[in-house]
């Protein structure tokens, strides 16, 4: 029996859309986690703290951010990135990630922007804007892109 090695380009031919958008979405989160502990790109960085709302740290200067947020970006990014090698994993990630945005911006019509414990993670308006944006399109892709081609096989 003779194996055909591996390389990027057949592994990247064999993906399906459903496991591209994971894997972008993916990356991206690894992204804003990596960006949200980077002076500059994150705004009032001598006010990030750990947990809670008295982060003051604004990534790009607009969502606000603390270390455990940023812990969570990164996550969230490696869980996409480890999904997105099989469609059902990539289907499930871009779906149930979605939900989960979906709850966090119900969670954030009641914290966010204000001065509470239960704002934790913690949350501002444009946070909370962006996860609706978020959970819609996480939602739609693994719905859309995740449905089962019928296939047919030899007999």
């Amino acid at each position: 029996m003779t194996s055909r090695p591996v390389n990027a380009e057949t592994t990247r031919a064999r993906r399906t859309p459903v496991q591209l958008a994971a894997l972008v979405f993916g990356i991206v989160f690894i992204l804003v986690g990596i960006l949200g502990f980077i002076p500059g790109i994150t705004a009032n960085y001598g006010d990030l703290l750990f947990a809670g709302s008295g982060s003051g740290a604004l990534l790009l200067g607009v969502f606000q951010v603390s270390i455990l947020h940023n812990i969570v970006h990164l996550l969230f990014g490696v869980a996409g990135v480890a999904l997105a090698r099989t469609v059902s994993g990539a289907r499930n990630y871009l779906i149930w990630g979605g939900v989960i945005y979906f709850v966090l911006w119900i969670y954030g019509l009641f914290v966010a922007g204000g001065d509470t414990p239960a704002n934790f993670v913690p949350l501002n308006n444009a946070d909370n804007w962006l996860h609706l944006v978020l959970a819609i399109a996480m939602v739609a892709l693994g719905l859309l892109l995740g449905r089962r081609e019928t296939t047919t096989t030899r007999r």
